[in-house]
């Protein structure tokens, strides 16, 4: 790099033509506006993203946030004298923090906050620094390179989401102008440091801390708000001298082993608003005095193994607007415990209890619910018609229950539902086609239950409008989660589709909050396509899940209508005649209409949709010619035609399609394929000794397998003339098999901390 010397703006100028050249170097497309710098004004203080001095002297400042920025950072940011902020958040750097940015000493504020930054934290440099974000990152080591050292001035730090280790106990007794100090989703280890309550918050979730809480935590002149401990390993009693911090607002210790009474104490802070308390040891008996908590807007007491029959104080919690119970063993009908005198309450999370008996009817009357989760429990009976009074209703989940009956039409009238879940009952009748009134409705799961007749026309009419829904979400200021909803948001959006295992696989608390506020807004999460376009956009999309059932009858054409919708599952049914060609139309993922009665021809038009990843049509009567513009959903990474006897045809020997093992095709014997011998199932080989595996001496498909191994043994020369025939895009290969019998849903059970 080139440094310049002097102090003027004409140097700054030039260390930023630096800059800017290097971000181009590294980002040949997608570039951010910085590449606009010097294009029409030479004068530094009007380009975008920088920030000058009041006498426009000096450049104090570069924020280039969510610029489309890769690569490493730039290694001569010293040479900017007067840089006092610094902001490349949301961007993909990586590799190290570079040396040099230890010279930068006038540096105030820097946010360096999701990007894949790596490597061990040295920034001793940086004296004067009063904020520091650095969360969401690869940074590992410990975290003593650079406290005390950069503490004097710091008021905000945020390390959290990174691989930090070791103790936490010692370094932050010298920052003595710190307020904010967010440690969390990290892998620090050892006993709590006991200076936070001279914080305003103070978070260090998700971390592997252990120990006793010490009461001299607590010290008389607590400024605690925000104190967030969850999912660690404290144990013992929690000190009653957290009634010493009087500010505070919310309390999370979720997902720890403390034991013994809820501090009764905890009644005397009028300020608090969210207590989250679940997945600990805490014995039954609920304070009274949290009763007179007149903000307290959230509860969270899961999974303490409370047992026996619901506690009968928890119909006066009032002021509730959230009660999470779920996962606490708790038996018999609800009925007599007033829950539903709860007028204030939106959100009611009762499941992964014992509950039995019918589902009480007086939840009608709690008007202003918008999320009530019953499943996993014992309840028996019809849905309450009632029900569908409950106008602000967003979430109906009464799935893995004992229900019976039909699906009561009323449910229509819930014009803000946006999940109907009511999976792994035994609901008979026809599917209402009432539903097709709920103009929100994305997320419907019917399966595993006895439901029969048609698939109703009006069926396909859900979703066709959340936005008044999202709106109102946007409106709303946003309730405080706890860890309890992060189960409730996997359970919602479990489907076979990638993204939506994406949600938790790398889950953290932060995360799903972010996921769940997405979802509800309706602001893009999913990466979809449209209309079967290559081109993708970021959007909410919608899965209908019918699977398991007894459904009858032709799939309505009107199923194109339903352009919010990228998983449909309608295996284990009975449904026949011609597939629709207006499911082409589709923005679909995920396709599965297995064991079923279709017949006629495959659509065509499944070979438009280009954002196809999992593609089931075994097991049905479908004839004709197979559709090899199949072989153009590049995408595709399951693919399933096995057991439709009259389909006919040659299955492709190069492309997509070519990446599938024989069981892809079985019980197809019209089918044909160079790379493997179709063979009929049912028919035993004629040898009764070992079988060889393909490629094997002695097996008949072995040429193939030979010749195949050839052509990545033979050189460049032999494989340069295959690419260059096969011109599709081909996946890594999924062997799809053949499941006997009814496939049931696989619940996704909360986890417990043992």
């Amino acid at each position: 790099f080139i440094t310049v010397s002097g102090n003027s703006l004409n140097t700054d100028r030039e260390i930023l033509l630096n800059l800017k050249s290097f971000l181009e170097n590294q980002n040949r497309v997608n570039r951010g506006r910085y590449s606009g710098w010097n294009r029409w004004t030479s004068n530094p203080c009007e380009w975008h993203g920088i920030m000058c001095s009041p006498d426009m002297e000096r450049v104090t400042g570069i924020n280039l946030s969510d610029s489309k920025i890769s690569g490493e950072m730039f290694n001569n940011f010293s040479a900017l004298t007067q840089l006092h902020h610094l902001d490349f958040s949301r961007n993909t750097l990586k590799g190290l923090i570079p040396d040099d940015l230890n010279r930068c000493h006038n540096l105030v504020y820097l946010n360096l906050s999701h990007n894949i930054l790596g490597g061990e934290l040295k920034l001793t440099g940086l004296t004067r620094l009063e904020k520091l974000d650095l969360s969401t990152n690869r940074f590992h080591g410990e975290v003593k390179f650079s406290f005390p050292a950069i503490c004097n001035r710091l008021v905000v730090a945020n390390l959290s989401m990174n691989n930090f280790i070791g103790r936490i106990d010692t370094f932050f007794d010298g920052c003595l102008n710190l307020m904010y100090l967010d440690l969390s989703s990290n892998k620090f280890t050892g006993n709590i440091w006991t200076g936070f309550s001279r914080l305003v918050e103070f978070a260090v979730s998700e971390n592997r801390v252990s120990g006793l809480i010490p009461a001299s935590s607590f010290s008389d002149n607590c400024n605690l708000k925000g104190l967030d401990l969850s999912v660690n390993m404290f144990h013992g009693e929690v000190p009653r001298e957290i009634s010493n911090c009087k500010k505070l607002v919310m309390l999370n210790l979720w997902g720890n082993k403390f034991s013994g009474p809820i501090p009764s104490e905890l009644g005397s802070i009028s300020t608090l608003e969210g207590l989250l308390l679940g997945n600990n040891e805490f014995s039954r008996v609920i304070p009274e005095s949290l009763l007179y908590l007149s903000n307290l807007a959230v509860l969270d007491l899961s999974y303490n193994n409370f047992g026996g029959r619901l506690q009968e104080i928890f119909g006066r919690f009032r002021q509730l607007k959230s009660l999470v119970l779920q996962g606490n063993s708790y038996i018999d009908g609800l009925s007599s415990s007033g829950i539903h005198k709860l007028k204030n309450i939106s959100r009611l999370d009762l499941s992964y209890n014992n509950f039995s008996g019918h589902l009480p009817a007086e939840f009608s009357e709690m008007v202003g619910l918008k999320f009530l989760i019953l499943a996993y429990n014992q309840f028996t009976g019809p849905i309450p018609p009632q029900y569908g009074d409950l106008s602000q209703l967003q979430a109906l989940d009464l799935s893995f229950n004992r229900l019976i009956w039909s699906i009561p039409p009323s449910v229509g009238n819930l014009r803000s539902l946006l999940w109907l879940m009511l999976a792994n009952n035994s609901l008979t009748g026809e599917i209402p086609g009432e539903l097709g009134n709920c103009s929100s409705l994305l997320w419907l799961n019917l399966a595993n239950n006895q439901l029969s007749g048609r698939f109703p026309p009006e069926l396909a009419n859900i979703g066709r409008n959340p936005t008044l829904t999202f709106e109102s979400n946007r409106r709303s200021n946003a309730m405080i989660a706890g860890p309890s909803d992060c189960w409730v948001t996997k359970r919602l959006l479990t489907m076979d589709y990638s993204p939506f295992r994406f949600i938790y696989t790398i889950l953290t608390r932060k995360i799903c909050k972010n996921v769940w506020d997405q979802l509800l807004q309706g602001y893009g999460f999913f990466q979809v396509c449209v209309k079967g376009s290559p081109v993708r956009k970021y959007r909410v999309s919608g899965y209908l899940q019918l699977s398991g059932n007894q459904l009858t009858g032709e799939v309505p054409s009107d199923i194109g209508k339903m352009q919010h919708f990228s998983v449909l599952h309608l295996s284990y049914n009975q449904f026949n005649g011609e597939l629709p060609v207006e499911i082409g139309n589709l923005p679909l993922v995920v396709l599965n209409i297995s064991w079923n009665k279709f017949s006629g021809q495959i659509p065509r038009e499944i070979g438009n949709l280009n954002c196809l990843q999992n593609l089931d049509l075994s097991h049905n009567n479908f004839s004709g010619i197979f559709p090899t513009n199949l072989n153009c959903l590049n995408e595709l990474s399951k693919f399933n035609i096995s057991f439709n006897p009259q389909i006919a045809g040659q299955i492709p020997n190069i492309g997509q399609l070519a990446t599938f093992e024989e069981e892809s095709y079985l019980g197809n014997p019209l089918l044909h394929s160079r790379l493997f011998k179709l063979q009929d199932p049912t028919v035993p080989p004629l040898n009764s000794g070992k079988q060889a595996l393909p490629g094997e001496e002695g097996s008949e498909d072995g040429f193939w397998w030979k010749a195949l191994l050839m052509e990545y043994g033979c050189g460049m020369a032999f494989g340069m003339v295959m690419l260059c025939i096969c011109v599709v895009k081909v996946q890594p290969k999924w062997v799809v098999n053949n499941v006997e019998g009814l496939h049931q849903l696989k619940a996704v059970r909360p986890w417990k901390k043992n």
